[in-house]
């Protein structure tokens, strides 16, 4: 079975896979160089980040919550459409899709997020839960949680 596996094999088939692996990893390069100046440029502020929840419905944001060791553990139920529900729960620097009737849970089984960049999405709800970072005080929207 291998032999007949090795005939099919081209010289250039190898060259071709060797070139796909090294692309697969410029995201993860991207994505380490971007956090990477975000730190240094809050280094160079002598601020530290603030890191945000955004909660979004149909590209609506519709509630900034500021996530930080001093935010305290609270529910909350967000109703999208008629016959929607979705539980959120926040947790100190974490977030995440409590509950929702949603058949495929996909939401749910993400579970906390908590780091910038990271999402929880629940596409039949069209609600979107992105972690945000910033610089800027004025950023998040402490009605809902105060410090």
């Amino acid at each position: 079975m291998f032999k007949n596996l090795k005939k099919q094999v081209r010289p250039w088939d190898y060259i071709i896979f060797l070139i796909l692996l090294i692309v697969s990893f410029i995201p993860l390069a991207i994505f380490g160089y971007s956090q990477k100046q975000q730190l240094a440029a809050a280094a160079d502020n002598n601020t530290k980040p603030i890191i945000y929840a955004e909660i979004s419905i149909d590209k609506k944001v519709i509630k900034k919550i500021k996530l930080s060791k001093k935010t305290p553990h609270k529910l909350f139920t967000l109703h999208p459409h008629s016959g929607e529900y979705n539980i959120i729960e926040v947790n100190g620097t974490r977030i995440r899709d409590k509950e929702d009737n949603t058949p495929d849970q996909i939401a749910v089984n993400t579970g906390w997020i908590s780091k910038p960049g990271q999402q929880s999405i629940c596409l039949p709800h069209r609600l979107i839960i992105t972690i945000k970072s910033s610089n800027k005080s004025t950023t998040p929207d402490n009605s809902l949680v105060k410090p």
